[in-house]
């Protein structure tokens, strides 16, 4: 089912080269220096090729909720969802969003020094200058469009987002929007389900941030349910609405 994607109303303009990639259900919005829109539709067939290669033979890998082991000769998208979703003990189609989005945003970034793919919330940025991100936590959030924050994208970097009310997306929980912040696209848009799906209601925000500050695997992590808003991170907040924050 298309769900109509409002939140990209909100991007500014940058002077970069805006356009779209829409192959069967991926639907990303590029940003980029020149018209690479034919290499960015290349570059999505290829990754959807390998991930639907894959499941043919291999169906667990989309239909488990759990971790699924792959071999060391899988395609480099497949062993990169695989890990994540180890790594926060979910199904790797949790990750496949980010993981797309990282394949085709890697690709660009070299005929591009500044590329933004996003894919159904879930972004990888790359750009020599700082990238602010606006949060987007649904309609009925007081917190949507109240915080925006700047991430070093230099090195690229992924911003992925889960809801457990917002979107199409399997979650377990309630949180209006968990986004995790990592080098690892895949490993960001993983732990933003993981961490969703931890979220059933406002008093479970400040535990969940807190227990992720203390392993300390993520760049930075924003968290709302209801009334309640936790943030942490390496990031600069330039946007903030009059609201108390758990962390």
């Amino acid at each position: 089912m298309y769900v109509e994607r409002t939140y990209r109303q909100w991007s500014g303009k940058n002077g970069l080269n805006r356009f779209a990639v829409t192959i069967g259900q991926s639907d990303l919005q590029i940003q980029c220096h020149g018209d690479l829109q034919s290499e960015a539709t290349r570059l999505l067939k290829i990754a959807r090729n390998e991930i639907e290669a894959y499941i043919a033979a291999h169906p667990s890998f989309r239909e488990s909720l759990m971790p699924v082991d792959v071999r060391e000769d899988a395609p480099p998208i497949i062993r990169s969802m695989s890990a994540a979703g180890r790594a926060w003990k979910v199904g790797p189609m949790a990750a496949v969003a980010g993981a797309v989005a990282q394949f085709v945003g890697r690709g660009l970034a070299g005929r591009s020094d500044e590329v933004i793919v996003e894919n159904g919330g879930d972004l990888y940025l790359r750009s020599s200058k700082p990238v602010s991100v606006a949060l987007y936590a649904g309609e009925g959030s007081p917190f949507s469009d109240k915080i925006v924050f700047l991430v070093n994208a230099a090195d690229g970097i992924g911003v992925c987002t889960s809801s457990g009310v917002v979107g199409p997306s399997l979650s377990f929980g309630k949180a209006d929007a968990v986004v995790a912040v990592s080098r690892n696209v895949a490993f960001a848009d993983a732990c933003a389900t993981a961490l969703a799906n931890r979220i059933a209601k406002p008093t479970d925000v400040a535990r969940v941030l807190d227990e992720e500050r203390e392993e300390a695997r993520l760049d930075g992590l924003i968290a709302c349910c209801g009334d309640r808003i936790g943030l942490w991170g390496d990031m600069e907040i330039v946007k903030r609405g009059a609201f108390q924050c758990d962390a």
